[in-house]
């Protein structure tokens, strides 16, 4: 039996539908959530993503702004921008588009902005309340990665989640939201010994290594949920994921497709957090 196809379209939808009323709430109230993004350079892709995350903000009501700067900005320049926002009352959530030019430590870029209106959950602040279990901004695709997961209705608790990829954006905060979750957590990366052995096991498999088409059906247990968390641009000029599509929607349960999967789902948990952001702040 063909695996059911989560498009994060779709579930995103329903989430923003909600966060559009909590939205119209806090503005009857006097309080406008409102997120403002920086975006140093041309790149591309990093033009087409905060394209997204504006549109995003005027779908459900919040204020959006985008703030343009030339890729030569110093990293000085850069950290008095956040230290402004920052002090703006009536900015709730700052997000510094990255990559960054390599003469600005991101290091020092997320640890400027204030935890509390840090929306992409990167602050040092944020990832270890995520970690110990206590409230907090959390990353926006690990969250959206979950969020997927509880729309199947299957349960996590005491399931074997395989986790393939360690970065700070995805692979470490889904493995604690799913353990958060009392899923048994595998972590699995590109060093991992015979990576078929676990992933073979996954009744969750989360597949972020940024490795096109790593994983076919012979590595996925019959059965499993499979989120596959992969963007990767082939020789063709397609955008694919790090799963081997058309394989293993005929193994698993449910599959997530690229494009068209996870990505709505991090603009949704950024929209989710800005307006947090807004609530907390306002409440002090």
């Amino acid at each position: 039996m063909a695996a059911t196809i989560l498009y994060g379209t779709e579930i995103a939808k329903d989430i923003r539908e909600q966060l559009a009323s909590e939205v119209e709430e806090l503005k009857r109230k006097g309080i406008v959530p409102g997120l403002t993004v920086i975006l140093v350079g041309e790149d591309p892709a990093s033009h087409s993503y905060v394209r997204g995350k504006a549109r995003g903000c005027e779908e459900v009501g919040i204020r959006s702004e985008i703030l343009l700067r030339d890729a030569s900005i110093s990293e000085e320049e850069l950290l008095q921008m956040i230290e402004e926002l920052n002090e703006n009352p009536n900015v709730h959530g700052i997000l510094v588009q990255l990559p960054l030019p390599s003469h600005i430590s991101e290091k020092a870029v997320i640890g400027a902005i204030r935890s509390e209106k840090d929306v992409d959950g990167f602050h040092p602040v944020n990832v270890g309340n995520m970690m110990i279990g206590y409230d907090a901004l959390l990353p926006c695709t690990a969250h959206g990665v979950v969020e997927m997961i509880r729309k199947t209705g299957t349960p996590m608790e005491g399931k074997h989640a395989v986790v393939i990829g360690r970065s700070n954006i995805v692979g470490k905060p889904v493995s604690y939201l799913l353990q958060r979750e009392n899923a048994t957590v595998t972590m699995c990366h590109s060093r991992t010994v015979n990576l078929r052995h676990y992933t073979r096991q996954a009744d969750i498999l989360i597949v972020a290594a940024g490795r096109a088409h790593m994983i076919g059906s012979e590595d996925v247990k019959p059965g499993a949920v499979v989120i596959d968390v992969g963007v990767n641009r082939i020789e063709s000029g397609k955008l694919v994921g790090d799963v081997r599509f058309d394989e293993v929607k005929e193994v698993a349960s449910y599959l997530t497709p690229v494009p068209g999967g996870v990505g709505p789902m991090t603009i949704t948990m950024l929209l989710k957090n800005t307006i947090e952001a807004a609530k907390n702040l306002a409440a002090r």
